[in-house]
């Protein structure tokens, strides 16, 4: 949440060079670089553009209270938070495992009863 603030108040500039239709440097901090075309001729001179683009942050920060809330949006946050809420519940789950545990006595031969046999 800090650096969500941070961002949005936080203002910077956007410099780019282009010589003729391509982007030869960009940078958010400092000086674009040129590309050298400034010192020979005066035809060269026209075809290099610089553009400065700059980002305003806000100045004051507005506080909501849970009272500027509608209705409906206090329903949708509250199941919001109660279906977000419910996805993460750790279910303990307790297995138990016999160790010591015998199969049962089988008073009848099943196999030979049914009269079926693997080959």
């Amino acid at each position: 949440m800090a650096l969500m603030v941070l961002l949005s108040t936080m203002s910077f500039t956007v410099e780019e060079h282009f010589c003729g239709d391509f982007l030869v440097d960009v940078s958010i901090i400092g000086n674009v670089d040129s590309c050298n075309m400034e010192s020979e001729t005066s035809e060269m001179n026209n075809c290099c553009k610089d553009e400065v683009y700059h980002i305003e942050g806000q100045d004051t920060l507005q506080k909501k209270s849970s009272d500027d809330l509608s209705l409906s949006q206090q329903k949708i946050i509250l199941s919001f938070a109660i279906s977000y809420q419910t996805i993460f519940v750790d279910i303990d789950v307790e297995k138990e495992f016999y160790t010591d545990f015998s199969p049962p006595d089988i008073p009848q031969d099943y196999q030979v009863l049914f009269q079926s046999f693997l080959i």
